[in-house]
């Protein structure tokens, strides 16, 4: 039994870091855009004096401080500004992003035993579906409540919330209920993708975030190779309940660590208390659930034409205007408009939403194309993928060295043209071909991907605030993984459709017309004639090459997205005194928590000098 292709797709990518203020005097804070706030500085480590607050630009408030220190001049917590008083907070936030990352593909290896176990076999594709709408769904609710309350609450909450459902999936006594607590898992899963990344941010600046990338990045490499390696001993050999057992002591860790270690700097208490936006909140995680359910069910639990199908799409649509009519009129909404507004996030969003949608092609189908057209075993198809996760995080720690000199979104450009060619050139490998082939496919595009993914999420992290970085976080992972969930749906239909037309002059009759179908019939080739058998696995090939076409296309989306709606150079906020010189006009007699100051933002990409505002 296997996972099927083009149903459940787990969030591929590569961690990023973000800004902080470093040791030393802290820098003003940037001014907000029509109304924003504008972050305030503070001291570092060394006990400089901080300077005064930004304030917005018109009527906004001056914001909170920025990480690294506070307005009125208070010592910030070591933990945030030393590498020693760093370690423990990065060892948290790489063990918390190992339970996300390992979570999906640990368990794909245990099914058999799990519905040998519990039966539930019509449903056990929820196992997956399930934890992925939860992790999706929840994404923009965790960011807006770190930028409200504070990334630490959030994150303590995510890692227990996960715990207890890994508790609860160990002792789970049917189908049902283990896809049940499977969402639980996924409620905290969606807190910790999120939250992990944003403190990350906050934990390095422009210059060091290679050295943070370097360690997170592993982890998802590390885990696509170990996590069925590991779910099948622990299936094979012991229990498949100790898959969700092992979370127990490596949460327990990265729990203490981050209650022990992570410190973060005392903000100013808002005038108002904070009010958050529970209608909202239940409006996106409707609506989210209602689409992700139509487009990982559709052409699968039925057909995609249906009643269930077209019922759910129409109910997601209205759901949505909705939200949209909610949203506009709460005071502090969970996804505000301004993350669309802004030409530098709503690019972005776009253009990883696109490569969500590509990244269905090498992670769903390169598998079944390698075992069922070049004839490898499971863990010889693992390797072929996973060569990418290799050249991926490499890549992407490089990329520092060509955005720093070309610019954010150049630098993208190239890696997704690069992207764009390489998928191309997929088509063209020979029938049945090597394995070194499209291994080195992956491994190009890999290097690809990182060179495009990472200058994106780094560079949309530095054009914001303390105040809006898990917002804007949020909403780039939200964006990618639904742009996951619809290539799942539109390329599985592409495939099947593709091989339906393949097998209508099939050599034999009663030949499966889906890739699952073919995939298992493939297995036991002494069931089919030699004919038989290559007909299929040349079906098998042309579904796939068909499939890495449209990936071709949702790359020339994201080029498009970048091209068109992405600004030159993106409006990254100044950082400290370790960059250039701001130039501040500030009048003050003594500590204050925000003044009006006219600055000019040091652009970190290329010269020092403030691209056009997006």
């Amino acid at each position: 039994m296997r996972q099927c292709p083009g149903r459940y797709v787990h969030g591929e990518g590569i961690p990023v870091g973000g800004t902080e203020a470093r040791d030393g005097k802290g820098a003003a804070g940037s001014a907000g855009d029509a109304g924003g706030t504008g972050s305030a500085g503070g001291t570092g480590s060394a006990g400089g004096t901080g300077t005064t607050g930004g304030a917005g630009d018109a009527n906004g408030p001056g914001g909170p401080p920025a990480p690294g220190g506070t307005a009125d001049g208070a010592k910030v917590p070591a933990a945030l500004t030393t590498p020693r008083g760093r370690r423990p907070v990065v060892a948290a936030l790489m063990l918390g992003m190992a339970l996300a990352a390992i979570d999906g593909t640990i368990v794909s290896t245990a099914v058999p035993q799990i519905v040998g176990d519990l039966g539930g076999f019509t449903v056990f594709s929820w196992l997956f579906s399930g934890y992925l709408l939860a992790v999706t769904v929840t994404l923009p609710v965790y960011g807006k409540l770190s930028d409200t309350f504070g990334r630490k609450p959030v994150l303590i909450a995510g890692i227990i919330l996960f715990l207890v459902g890994s508790l609860l999936c160990a002792a789970a006594w049917n189908m049902g209920a283990l896809i049940a607590f499977r969402v639980i898992q996924g409620l905290g899963g969606g807190a910790l993708q999120g939250t992990v990344q944003t403190i990350a941010a906050d934990l390095y600046p422009l210059k060091e975030r290679p050295r943070i990338q370097a360690k997170l990045s592993t982890v998802w490499a590390t885990s696509a190779v170990a996590g069925p390696v590991v779910g099948g001993l622990l299936a094979g050999y012991a229990d498949w309940r100790w898959i969700f057992l092992i979370n127990l002591p490596v949460g327990a860790i990265a729990l203490w660590l981050v209650v022990r270690h992570l410190h973060e700097p005392a903000r100013p208490r808002p005038k108002t208390r904070p009010r958050i936006d529970w209608a909202g909140a239940l409006a996106v995680f409707a609506t989210g659930t209602l689409l992700l359910t139509a487009l990982v069910q559709g052409g699968i639990a039925w057909p995609w034409l249906s009643a269930p199908s077209l019922g759910l799409f129409a109910a997601s649509a209205a759901l949505a205007a909705l939200t949209v009519v909610i949203e506009r009129r709460a005071a502090e909404p969970i996804i505000p408009g301004w993350v669309w507004r802004r030409r530098t996030i709503a690019s972005v969003n776009l253009a990883l939403g696109a490569m969500g949608l590509l990244m269905v092609a090498p992670t769903v189908f390169l598998p079944t194309y390698a075992q069922s057209v070049l004839g490898l075993g499971p863990i010889a198809a693992g390797f072929v993928l996973s060569v990418m996760t290799l050249s991926w995080p490499v890549s992407a720690a490089l990329s520092d060295r060509v955005y720093n000199r070309i610019g954010f979104r150049l630098t993208a450009i190239i890696g997704m043209s690069a992207a764009l060619l390489i998928l191309l050139a997929f088509p063209l490998l020979p029938y049945p071909g090597e394995p070194w082939q499209p291994a080195l496919i992956m491994l190009l595009l890999g290097a690809a991907l990182g060179l495009f993914q990472l200058p994106l999420i780094v560079g949309v992290q530095s054009t914001v605030g303390w105040a809006e970085r898990g917002t804007t976080t949020a909403s780039v992972l939200f964006c990618r993984q639904v742009g996951q969930s619809i290539g799942a749906a539109v390329f599985g239909a592409v495939a099947n459709s593709v091989l339906a037309a393949r097998l209508l002059d099939a050599p034999a009759p009663g030949l499966p017309d889906d890739l699952d179908a073919v995939a298992r019939a493939l297995e036991d080739p002494g069931a089919l004639s030699a004919a038989a058998t290559d007909h299929l696995r040349r079906a098998v090939d042309a579904a796939v090459d068909h499939v890495y076409i449209g990936a071709a296309g949702a790359a020339a989306l994201a080029l498009l997205a970048l091209v068109v709606l992405a600004p030159r150079r993106f409006p990254v906020i100044a950082e400290t005194a370790t960059t250039e010189p701001m130039i501040a006009e500030t009048t003050t007699t003594g500590p204050v928590t925000a003044q009006t100051v006219t600055t000019e933002p040091v652009n970190a990409e290329k010269d020092g000098k403030q691209g056009p505002a997006a």
